[in-house]
């Protein structure tokens, strides 16, 4: 049995370093998939090889997920991400490599990319058109200097005009609308440990899922911040040092909502009545480390799906049933929902 099990993985191990054109410092595994295991992607680590590495790196043809992150790249420049196998990418991990800057054809042959991570770097702005066309999914920026977030960054410009683009078959309506954001696919956004002092405007994000703005120096949540963003269902904004506000309004046309993340805010004491109005699908709402004491008492009415809260340092609640007296002429209990904590005597 010792045997059988060393024979594997030495099979295993030859398998993947035998792949085609893998750069001597990378690790690449190819795995196979389907009926018969008739298709095949390959991963790529190219983690820590060294800023004295020449890019772009060899990888083979068929590589889907790539992770160059810890090389000290520096600026990433028009060439650094072509050539062969890069065409086919799905995934790149672009993390912890000292970018400064992305130039805006760096990312363009990539057509193919569905997540993007560019966290850990130096980057306070994205170039107008570097992203267009690329069916991103899933985008993390965290952990860099951005003031502000430009939706130009998914526009299609090139030296500040509009690209020419073939405009047969009734196809102009569809571009237009590509080069004004609205085709723009991002399902996740991570924006974590940036600069941002208030809310970026990502109104072109129309199907935009879930939004983290954590640990930025954000004062006041205003009214119209998350107007277009019906779709999102996760939102986090904690960890805001200096957040004093939310508007009563603040909150505004987030009806798919599920969790709110509004811990460890500890200059948010107060919170409006009226800012849970609208929230219908909210079932997750944290406020624990935060400076808020207490919630208004309709909150159940408010919040008609929520299923617990977490206040304080250690004080949780949820959504139970409380059974009342017996009704006799309709001969059955009336059921009351209310709020049940953990911590004896506390009421919401």
């Amino acid at each position: 049995m010792t045997l059988f099990l060393w024979l594997g993985l030495l099979l295993l191990a030859a398998s993947a370093t035998s792949v085609k054109n893998c750069h001597p410092g990378c690790h690449c595994e190819v795995e196979n998939f389907g009926l018969f295991d008739s298709f095949s992607l390959t991963r790529v680590d190219c983690r820590g090889l060294g800023p004295s590495v020449a890019m772009p790196v060899p990888i083979p043809l068929d590589t889907a997920y790539l992770d160059l992150s810890s090389n000290a790249m520096g600026p990433l420049s028009d060439t650094m991400l072509a050539g062969p196998g890069y065409t086919t990418l799905v995934s790149l991990d672009l993390s912890s490599n000292h970018i400064t800057m992305v130039s805006p054809g760096a990312l363009s042959k990539l057509r193919y990319l569905e997540t993007l991570d560019l966290s850990h770097n130096h980057l306070e702005s994205l170039p107008s058109g570097c992203l267009f066309g690329l069916p991103l999914a899933e985008v993390d920026l965290s952990y860099n200097r951005f003031q502000g977030f430009d939706m130009n960054a998914f526009a299609a410009k090139v030296k500040g005009k509009p690209v020419c683009v073939d405009l047969s078959h009734n196809k102009l309506k569809s571009i237009l609308a590509m080069q004004h954001g609205e085709f723009v696919q991002i399902q996740s956004l991570n924006l974590t440990a940036n600069h941002l002092s208030s809310v970026p405007r990502l109104a072109g994000l129309k199907i935009l899922r879930y939004l983290n703005l954590d640990d930025n120096p954000i004062s006041v949540i205003k009214e119209g911040d998350f107007a277009h963003l019906k779709d999102l269902v996760y939102l986090s904004l904690s960890g805001l040092a200096q957040l004093q506000e939310i508007e009563a309004r603040g909150l505004k046309g987030l009806q798919s909502l599920q969790v709110l993340d509004l811990s460890s805010n500890p200059n948010l004491k107060t919170l409006s009545p009226d800012i849970f109005s609208g929230l219908d699908s909210l079932q997750e709402l944290k406020l624990s480390g935060s400076g808020v004491a207490s919630l208004p008492n309709n909150l159940l009415s408010q919040l008609p799906s929520i299923k617990s809260i977490t206040l304080g340092h250690n004080i949780r609640c949820w959504r139970t049933h409380k059974q009342g007296q017996f009704h006799r002429q309709l001969g059955h209990a009336k059921h009351n929902e209310v709020l049940n904590c953990n911590v004896d005597g506390f009421v919401l």
